[in-house]
């Protein structure tokens, strides 16, 4: 089965990819004649023979899958693709090398737009896109959700491919809250309420854990602004300490501080979770993409106990962050402008985003997420929150600037000052200050 399915992929988006390489037509000269011969059907059209391109990808579900597929791609088009793969962090700085060097190599690149996108985009090293997705209807750009391309266009302007995508989650201990006569929060006063109830550290239960780390947490943050209208900025304005952040901020700080376990402050996501899983907590807020660590038999004690739900509603709202954790950008001066479109086409394209999501990898199509074949990975309860959040989410979880851990590190340091029983308006005025400088910074260097 696998085989043959492999080769109904390839087809269908080596075809698109072609087609679509055809009509994009800038770029390397003769590509649109090459793109002719394949659009006519004529057999072994190899419109990109003699092409190679260099690409730079990730560790993720989605590149081995792209890495398992590449021949049958390359037989199809005539180019010759080298892919180099890296460790997440060690990708980050090899792309920064390359661009800074003004290298057209490589061709295309995996990148993490919220910590990418601004920087790289200002930098120049990012080719803008948005007449390769308006010329080849069989992409579907349209298909990709709002939210995930939020974080992939900048200054208007497509900058990157959505291609793995994460959400808030909102996990819940469903045997404590039916024990207690509980039902589910659907807003924040639910939450803080339930919490409260089910917080009995005598008896080894905290109400809620979730990320305390002052940068880490920045991310979990955002959903609780959000949903109570606030958000870490207005466009060049900070926004740190307006009385709708500043809500949400008061309700992550009263959560973690009277009813987290201890140590929180040192709790990035792996040990908020580690604490989760021992069935230590009754609720968790984090990200969907570890998924497969919440359910994972051989580290939890109560997988078959866990709830999922949609995030609760602030006075806004339910607002929960839904962006893309990794894209694919082209390089603005590669000489191969075409080949790279039909790599990034046939890499981000549906066939591709529909096998890994089918392996468990969140993507950005919502046709996808509506396609019961290609979610069984997931459990069941878990799809129509993810589908429900990408309707009311925000497409960003942290600051959007350069600077973006300088400017995580402010917000943070005004969750970590409440935790410590400090004053989260002052902290909050200090923080919005500083923010302030930064984007001023930032904005007075462009």
């Amino acid at each position: 089965m696998y085989p043959n399915r492999l080769k109904k992929i390839i087809a269908v988006t080596a075809g698109v990819s072609v087609l679509g390489s055809m009509l994009a037509a800038c770029g390397d000269a003769g590509a649109g004649d090459k793109g002719k011969d394949a659009a006519s059907g004529e057999a072994g059209a190899k419109p990109f023979a003699g092409k190679r391109i260099t690409a730079y990808l990730g560790n993720t579900g989605t590149t081995d899958i792209i890495k398992a597929q590449l021949p049958e791609f390359e037989a199809k088009t005539g180019m010759k693709v080298e892919i180099q793969n890296f460790a997440n962090d060690q990708l980050s700085q090899k792309i920064t090398v390359q661009m800074t060097s003004g290298s057209a190599e490589p061709d295309v690149a995996m990148i993490r737009p919220a910590q990418e996108v601004k920087l790289f985009n200002k930098n120049g090293w990012m080719q803008p896109l948005d007449e390769y997705v308006k010329k080849n209807p069989g992409f579907e750009f349209e298909d990709l959700t709002k939210a995930a391309l939020d974080s992939t266009t900048d200054n208007g302007k497509v900058v990157a491919i959505p291609m793995v995508t994460e959400q808030a989650m909102f996990y819940y201990r469903k045997d404590l809250l039916e024990k207690a006569g509980l039902s589910v929060p659907k807003t924040l006063d639910e939450l803080e309420a339930a919490v409260k109830k089910l917080h009995d550290p005598a008896n080894g239960i905290y109400g809620f854990v979730a990320r305390g780390q002052k940068a880490a947490l920045v991310t979990q943050l955002s959903s609780f602004i959000y949903s109570e209208g606030g958000d870490f900025q207005k466009g060049d304005t900070a926004a740190v300490n307006t009385p709708e952040a500043l809500k949400g901020i008061n309700r992550y700080v009263n959560l973690l501080k009277n009813y987290g376990p201890p140590g929180v402050l040192n709790m990035d996501w792996p040990q908020a979770l580690g604490v989760f899983s021992q069935g230590k907590a009754a609720f968790f807020t984090d990200t969907s993409s570890i998924l497969p660590s919440v359910i994972d038999k051989d580290k939890s004690t109560v997988v078959d106990k866990i709830g999922y739900a949609m995030f609760p509603a602030g006075s806004a709202g339910s607002k929960p962050y839904n962006n893309t954790a990794w894209g694919m950008m082209m390089n603005a001066r590669t000489a191969n402008k075409d080949a790279a479109w039909a790599f990034i086409e046939w890499a981000t394209g549906k066939e591709i985003m529909t096998k890994a999501q089918a392996m468990g990898v969140p993507g950005a199509r919502n046709s996808i997420w509506n396609d019961p074949g290609a979610n069984a990975k997931f459990p069941k309860e878990f799809i129509p929150i993810i589908q429900e959040s990408i309707k009311a989410a925000v497409g960003h979880d942290r600051p959007m600037v350069i600077n973006v851990g300088e400017a995580r590190d402010m917000i943070g340091d005004v969750v970590v000052k409440g935790i410590l029983n400090e004053d989260v308006k002052t902290a909050a005025d200090k923080a919005n200050k500083d923010f302030q400088a930064l984007i001023d910074k930032e904005k007075s260097s462009k």
